[in-house]
């Protein structure tokens, strides 16, 4: 590959040649990057499943902070686990980038590097998108398509009265490594901390989030769950959609949150309402979903097997809104719900 240090140097159709020699040929491509639309081939029998996720600078991440590699994988993975979500299998990408004058190459480099890390380790391939200039910061858009049986696809619709909330992982580790963040004068040490246990473990969470694509899969493949939705804005918001569209109300066991270590040790030092975080926090992207009680000794079982632990945390019930329940049994009104745009 020719050697470039300017995009400028490169021009539109250069950079989108340049990513697009990196990308492979992959099962139900028919035509990739370089036509006037990509053409796929959905298995026999599937559904196809479409989403869409725009990542601004300064609104959903800083350049400061996410490295072009961690925020290439993020980018992507942030719209897969909306797939995971429907209990579906991730397939086709298509990437879009508004590139602020002044960006180097080397970044967008190392971004395509982390996009592609994260499309490989989910069996999705990238069959196209756009790139212009921006005049503001740099600009993210990714469409991603997936494929299920329509028997087994799982929508937020279908809570039901007396079904458990569940919740996969753990829950406030990246809006607890946000927070840190954000209240660091000097961030160069926690950003470069090992991902695996403490405070590196919080910032990895939230520069590097992994869907549960195994875990959305597994449920939809066994008929276990009634309803899911990915956790992206905090589980009282997320479940809160699911409680909508299923026409009923529920609510969520502060004493069973799941929380890391990580998070139990710096939330001893928060002077305020530290479960904030957990339920409102957001950028988890783990699974929320429910099912029946019955099913309960099943989804435990269907969950380990994919390596990953999932928590009863609340219960659906038919009186409308979304409560949390405090250790003493009583409702108590959290500060935020969620994270919203607009507020």
């Amino acid at each position: 590959m020719k050697q470039y240090k300017k995009i400028s140097d490169l021009g539109e159709f250069g950079l989108i040649e340049r990513i697009a020699a990196r990308v492979a040929g992959a099962a139900g491509v028919i035509t990739g990057i370089g036509d006037d639309a990509a053409v796929t081939a959905p298995a026999p029998a599937m559904q196809l499943l479409t989403s869409t996720d725009m990542l601004l600078e300064d609104v959903h991440f800083r350049r400061g902070w996410h490295d072009p590699y961690r925020l290439g994988r993020k980018s992507l993975a942030v719209s897969i686990s909306d797939i995971a979500a429907m209990g579906a299998q991730p397939r086709w990408a298509l990437l879009s980038l508004a590139v602020p004058a002044g960006l180097p190459l080397d970044f967008l480099d190392e971004f395509t590097s982390g996009f592609l890390a994260m499309a490989a380790e989910h069996g999705v391939a990238l069959i196209g998108g756009d790139t212009c200039s921006s005049r503001s910061g740099l600009v993210i858009s990714v469409t991603i398509m997936g494929e299920q049986l329509p028997e087994r696809i799982l929508r937020r619709c279908g809570a039901r009265c007396g079904d458990e909330v569940w919740v996969t992982g753990t829950l406030g580790d990246a809006a607890m490594g946000l927070k840190m963040l954000e209240s660091d004068s000097s961030p160069s040490a926690l950003l470069s901390a090992d991902g695996t246990a403490g405070d590196g473990y919080l910032i990895s969470r939230l520069l590097d989030p992994t869907p549960r694509v195994s875990v959305g899969l597994a449920l939809a493949e066994s008929g276990l769950a009634s309803s899911m939705i990915d956790i992206s804005d905090g589980i009282l918001a997320d479940f809160g959609h699911i409680a909508e569209l299923s026409a009923v109300g529920g609510s969520i066991r502060l004493n069973d949150l799941p929380l890391s270590a990580a998070f139990r040790l710096r939330a001893e030092k928060l002077p305020e309402f530290p479960y904030q975080l957990a339920f409102s926090g957001g950028e988890d992207y783990e699974l929320c979903f429910t099912a029946p009680a019955e099913n309960r000794e099943k989804i435990v079982d269907c969950v380990k097997k994919c390596g990953v632990k999932a928590t009863p945390v609340g219960i659906v019930s038919s009186l409308p809104g979304v409560v949390a329940v405090g250790t003493d049994g009583n409702p108590f009104s959290v500060p935020d719900k969620g994270f919203n745009h607009f507020t």
